[in-house]
């Protein structure tokens, strides 16, 4: 093999831009890449709904897949893994390993109740995630993970105005091949993940794909009277992934089962965790310490199964397909919210000062939702082409809210937290969509695509509160509540592709996003169901994507603007456990995003990727309800509340909650041939830097920049018909923590990232 001369960093990087810009030709032939195997392998996306060269499609889009993918995900990771790992992507959530909440551009949504809508989509197996229990699915036997920044409004519709992120899961085939992998790490963790695939007849094959993860509790309670070893942070996972695909003349189908059990704890919550008057962890902080009253019921158990069927017709000229689709989602999640002992009322309290006690449980007993996509797509080979679809969707969905009174004893539990507090919340969805996107090749060298959807959707809600666990604020324990909130709208997309030469593509994208009503009725802790009106999104993006360097580089850019008309915000907690909805004016947006890839050498492979993001609300009448016990940095105004002058601040001018300014990650692999196999070392960093918790500004809830770090070295070698690899690895290398969230309406309580993990992993291919 060629290997590439190299000098510095600095040169290679100037002479990549330099070349790119003036247009210097390079073969981008797949053949061609494929003939030379130091180059960068051609990336196959399906982010326009059919394989596309990602390098070729108007839209700026993300890719994790093979080694990037496998070294993010180890260590037992859920979906949070993706936080920062690809440019304008952030990750984060109050629940643990279940509801992750996404962010695309800083778009995102903070709002913890069960019923959360979100502007950025997930989409699995080409089938909508729209209840947050079931973005939290384990990754495993993924072939790749996309992410496409801007809105998607055309051809994935379901509340994509930010973004959307999309999971395409190993297919079944004819070629018997498989894999398990086995590990062992920090605080006696153990991850099993597996799968195998083969033809059952010459024409029907399956593919079975499992995964268990175990985490014994290893966080000590020792608040006073209720010390207890090993009480928190452990949890058991199992999945499964059942496929079958039939492969006809002229039709294939596709059968996909999936399964989650989880029996886990809930995140740790931390009282005042945030020194007072910075944003500072607390010196006493123990990570293997809580003092939690209320440690041994909390408790986090989820249920989660789906099934889907994609059915496709291949007419010649045309392709009929069809994806029906089945998920549900179940679970019950109860946590000491207030993260300390006892309270201002009772004898003792701590740790720091507690003004009330909070043990809540929330929990979904019923959720149904079904979807349908038909689309007809062709398959001319001439300059015009197109696919035309409808889509349809409907969710039932059930919300229980609890509330406990920590200090009293429940007989029939026969133990402390007697329930004091309960409310439901019901509601049904409906929605339907048409839809079209039409390509025209207008020359060899330029390439236009439009993109129409119609959507309509209607929402029926209904909650009720039967026992108020907070009846000094003078609302009544009975409390009912209802909101029939519906809308269409037309999304549309206008991009265009221009081949400046055979390895450069220049493109340009117009597009509109749209999302439907939100509804929010956790009227356990508040008098009122608030409702959002639709939020617009109009986005405009230009960008290069060049393959360089003898496709030994990779350098794609895209710079944005986006203006979010109202834009469905949510003001979380403030004086109390309570969400309310509202509308900004207007929001604005802007920044600009880098992935590159590089081949230094033979053995030396690289990536380093960066986002600029600025986000502005601007609404000048726009305030919300703060903190209980933090230092506000925005202008406020009184109010009179029920118990008394509460304040308010303005948020006209404020930069979005969980959206940093910068996202950097970098990765380095090293491989070199040893005796029989190949010894390895891959090393990734990533950063994001400081972000605000809430709608509102303070100084202990502005959580300061993350940079963690992972190392995974091994061997890897062939024997007879299998592949082996042995490796150790780290996460968080450096054992970096940072607050990552708060709770405001009582303490400053907080939660953390995850400190590092240590662990060793065996694993086996076999064809």
């Amino acid at each position: 093999m060629k290997a590439m001369k190299r000098s510095t960093l600095a040169t290679l990087i100037n002479a990549t831009l330099f070349s790119a810009v003036a247009g210097t030709s390079f073969s981008t032939l797949a053949e061609e890449a494929q003939a030379k195997s130091n180059q960068l392998e051609v990336i196959q996306i399906t982010a326009r709904k059919r394989v596309e060269n990602a390098q070729e499609v108007p839209v700026s889009v993300s890719a994790l897949q093979g080694d990037n993918l496998d070294a993010y995900s180890s260590a037992g990771m859920d979906i949070r893994f993706m936080n920062a790992k690809i440019p304008s992507l952030s990750v984060e959530s109050s629940f643990g390993r279940t509801f992750p909440r996404f962010y695309v551009r800083g778009l995102g949504n903070t709002d913890f109740d069960l019923n959360a809508s979100q502007p950025v989509s997930l989409v699995v197996d080409e089938v909508v995630q729209e209840n947050p229990i079931l973005k939290g699915f384990p990754v495993f036997d993924i072939a790749r993970i996309e992410v496409l920044r801007g809105p998607q409004g055309t051809l994935f519709g379901r509340n994509t105005p930010a973004g959307l992120v999309k999971f395409d899961s190993v297919k079944p085939s004819q070629e018997f091949d498989g894999y398990a992998a086995v590990s062992y790490g920090s605080n006696s963790s153990i991850d099993f993940e597996g799968a195998a695939g083969t033809g059952l007849t010459d024409k029907l094959s399956t593919r079975v794909s499992v995964l268990v993860q175990d985490k014994p509790d290893y966080i000590d309670v020792k608040a006073p009277g209720f010390e207890k070893e090993d009480s928190l942070g452990g949890y058991n996972e199992m999945a499964a992934r059942v496929q079958f695909l039939y492969e006809g003349d002229d039709f294939t189908g596709l059968l996909n089962y999936h399964v989650r059990d989880l029996d886990g704890r809930p995140i740790a919550f931390r009282a005042n965790l945030i020194e007072k008057g910075s944003n500072n962890i607390n010196p006493l902080y123990d990570n293997d310490v809580v003092y939690h009253d209320a440690a041994s019921r909390s408790t986090q158990e989820v249920d989660t199964q789906g099934l889907s069927l994609k059915l496709e017709w291949d007419l010649k000229e045309h392709t009929i397909t069809s994806i029906s689709g089945w998920e549900s989602a179940e679970i019950y999640s109860r946590a000491d919210v207030d993260g300390g002992y006892g309270n201002n009322f009772a004898p003792t309290m701590g740790p720091g000062f507690i003004p009330f006690s909070s043990e809540t449980a929330d929990a979904i007993p019923e959720h149904d939702q079904y979807t349908q996509e038909l689309r007809l797509s062709s398959n001319f080979s001439g300059d015009f082409n197109y696919q035309v679809g409808l889509f349809l969707f409907e969710e039932d969905l059930t919300i229980e809210s609890y509330s406990f009174d920590t200090g009293t004893y429940d007989e029939a539990a026969g133990n402390y937290g007697l329930q004091n507090g309960y409310a439901v919340q019901e509601q049904e969805t409906s929605a339907w969509a048409l839809f079209g996107s039409f390509d025209y090749s207008v020359s060899e060298q330029l390439d236009v695509t439009l993109g129409l959807r119609y959507s309509d959707d209607e929402k029926d809600f209904y909650a009720k509160r039967t026992d108020n666990p907070t009846p000094w604020n003078g609302s009544p324990d009975f409390l009912e509540g209802r909101a029939n909130p519906s809308d269409s709208h037309v999304s549309w997309d206008l991009s265009a592709t221009y081949k400046l030469t055979d390895d450069v593509n220049l493109f340009g994208r117009l597009a509109n996003g749209f999302r439907a009503p939100s509804v929010q009725g956790r009227i356990l802790f508040g008098d009122v169901v608030t409702v959002a009106e639709s939020e617009t999104t109009n986005s405009i993006e230009f960008g290069v994507k060049s393959d360089v360097l003898d496709g030994q580089g990779r350098v794609n850019a895209t710079v944005f603007y986006f203006q979010m008309d109202d834009q469905q915000l949510t003001a979380v907690g403030g004086g109390s456990n309570f969400n309310r909805l509202i509308n900004a004016d207007k929001t604005t947006g802007y920044g600009f995003e880098l992935d590159t890839e590089w081949v230094l050498t033979d053995e030396l492979n690289a990536t380093f990727n960066l986002s600029y993001n600025k986000t502005e609300l601007e609404d000048d009448t726009l305030a919300v309800a703060v903190c209980a016990q933090c230092t506000v940095t925005d202008p406020t105004y009184t109010i009179q509340g029920p118990n008394g002058p509460e304040a308010r601040a303005i948020l006209d001018g404020n930069s979005l909650p969980h959206a940093p300014e910068w996202i950097s990650n970098a990765t380095l692999r090293y491989t070199k041939e040893l005796e029989d196999g190949e010894f390895f070392v891959y090393t990734d960093l990533s950063y994001r830097s400081e972000i605000d918790f809430f709608l509102y500004e303070s100084i202990e809830f502005k959580g300061e920049a993350l940079f963690e770090a992972g190392v995974r070295a091994g061997y890897a070698w062939n024997s007879g018909d299998n592949d082996y690899e042995v490796s150790a690895f780290v996460r968080n290398l450096f054992d970096e923590q940072v607050v990552i969230g708060g709770v405001d309406f009582n303490n400053n309580t907080g939660m953390l990232n995850e400190e590092r993990f240590v662990g060793a992993e065996f694993k086996v291919k076999f064809f």
